[in-house]
């Protein structure tokens, strides 16, 4: 059943397992200049915040990587009246000692995407701070709500293009320049956030090590789903602690992104 476009503080981006059992659940269908969604959004009440749940890939994972609407997913969230963005991905470690299981709150990103659109801004010059790209004060709720799991502090993720894994000489490559973990959808996500002055928190679950970490043994889509479905529980207690340890109001830089840049249209 559709709802008119209900008001929503938080968006969270990721599996419809994370938010399934959530109670007075509605959902939203909402329309951008840059085509629909990937899915309809799911609007619920976590903790007295009212927040929005997409799921990345489409509830039937039909969009792979390379082919998500980001640019749609994260202004649909904005058109909703979010304004902080938490997303929980899968992510291969880069490192022996971050085997399947662990969660890692990255501080730094690198893109090795291509072809993906990128950017809101298709005309004129504008460009935006991405020096740190997550959000501190988001990245603060999460590691307090991730406590109880050990989560690692800060790391980079490296963003490859997908959709086949790595190489062992590319995973090897990814750790020698600072990789900490590899994943295939956090850019342009996090990009795209800033450009709409939103703040925005990944939050990553290891569910393999990448085939240049762990010998002779390479990454199997069978093995990641796995692990990621046996951590589905875990990771929506620490999700829905730090959607309620978010700050009610803003004072990290995000929403500040924009300050003196002339955009060339209106955020919604």
């Amino acid at each position: 059943m559709n709802h008119p476009p209900a008001a929503a503080e938080i968006g969270v981006i990721g599996g419809s397992g994370l938010y399934a059992l959530l109670d007075d659940a509605h959902e939203v269908e909402v329309s951008t200049p840059y085509g629909a969604p990937s899915d309809r959004i799911t609007v619920a009440e976590v903790g007295g915040r009212s927040v929005a749940f997409l799921p990345r890939h489409g509830r039937d994972h039909r969009f792979p990587p390379h082919q998500i609407p980001y640019r749609a997913n994260l202004w649909a969230l904005r058109s909703l009246g979010v304004r902080q963005v938490v997303a929980p991905c899968a992510v291969g470690g880069l490192r022996p000692e971050l085997g399947p299981g662990t969660f890692v709150v990255p501080d730094q990103l690198i893109d090795r995407t291509s072809g993906r659109a990128q950017t809101y801004f298709d005309s004129g010059a504008v460009h935006v701070s991405f020096a740190d790209p997550y959000c501190p004060d988001g990245r603060a709720a999460v590691l307090a709500a991730a406590a109880p799991v050990h989560a690692v502090d800060g790391g980079t993720m490296v963003v490859v293009e997908g959709p086949r894994f790595s190489t062992r000489a590319e995973s090897r490559w990814f750790s020698s320049i600072g990789g900490t973990i590899v994943n295939m959808t956090g850019h342009p996500e996090a990009v795209l956030a800033r450009e709409l002055a939103l703040c925005y928190t990944a939050i990553a679950l290891v569910t393999d090590l990448d085939a240049g970490v762990e010998g002779d043994h390479g990454v199997t889509q069978d093995e990641v789903f796995k692990v990621f479905a046996d951590n589905t529980a875990r990771l929506r207690d620490v999700l829905l602690d730090a959607v309620t340890g978010l700050p009610a109001e803003r004072s990290c830089p995000c929403g500040r992104a924009l300050e003196g840049i002339k955009l060339p249209f209106d955020l919604p």
